[in-house]
């Protein structure tokens, strides 16, 4: 799948082979890529570029990334913040979180995960860059609000477009039904897990996946869509 070329994504971290395997990989995807090795650079790149992402390490020498993302913020960018970090810790993540960043990967990651998160951002908050997406047989046309599946349109509820939607971005990715339930129904949803059992249900029968090969069920852990 290849996006919009407009779309324009910092680096900003440390370590050099880090940096290079993710310009390299989101260049392939299309995407506009500069990078910073510290981030005091990535603030000057970032006044400059003016990304709409920024993939940004925390521990990094002289100013981290805890600061780089206060500093974006109170500067007023319009810019989604992904963070990385070695550290598995809650607080540490929540300090993130309330300074301004949109979501929290800790290393090492899959790049297909990564890659997954930025489009989710993306079409959050700049849906007009993103237009219609191609994975595998679906395209995706969030402005439509429109899914197709091997050249045909699909009629989906409003919770099955966005379950489908979920799910498919994140193909070969195993995604538990707390997962789901937290991503599509809300946190704050009261009702049972076993809700996602007869969503998954529907949209099988409407892709005509009677063998579920489509929408994969590993018992115990949660569904995969395999493209």
């Amino acid at each position: 799948m290849k996006l919009n070329t407009a779309v324009k994504i910092l680096l900003a971290d440390d370590e050099p082979h880090i940096l290079q395997f993710l310009e390299l990989g989101l260049s392939n995807e299309g995407f506009d890529v500069r990078t910073a090795p510290d981030g005091a650079t990535a603030l000057e790149v970032a006044s400059e570029f003016q990304p709409h992402m920024v993939i940004l390490d925390v521990m990094m020498p002289e100013m981290d990334g805890f600061e780089v993302v206060e500093r974006l913020r109170s500067a007023g960018h319009p810019v989604g913040v992904i963070m990385l970090t070695a550290r598995d810790e809650v607080e540490h993540r929540v300090r993130g979180l309330w300074l301004g960043a949109d979501d929290y990967m800790i290393k090492p990651f899959a790049f297909d995960e990564l890659l997954a998160r930025i489009q989710a951002r993306l079409r959050n908050q700049f849906p007009l860059l993103m237009g219609a997406v191609t994975y595998g047989p679906f395209r995706i046309d969030d402005l439509r609000k429109e899914f197709t599946y091997q050249g045909q349109v699909l009629e989906l509820s409003p919770t099955e477009y966005e379950l489908l939607k979920f799910i498919v971005h994140n193909h070969g990715i195993v995604l538990s039904k707390a997962t789901i339930l937290s991503r599509v129904w809300g946190y704050d949803f009261g009702g049972e897990e076993n809700i996602v059992e007869v969503y998954i249900r529907s949209l099988r029968d409407k892709l005509g996946d009677k063998e579920h090969r489509l929408i994969r069920t590993l018992r115990g852990v949660g569904y995969r869509v395999d493209l």
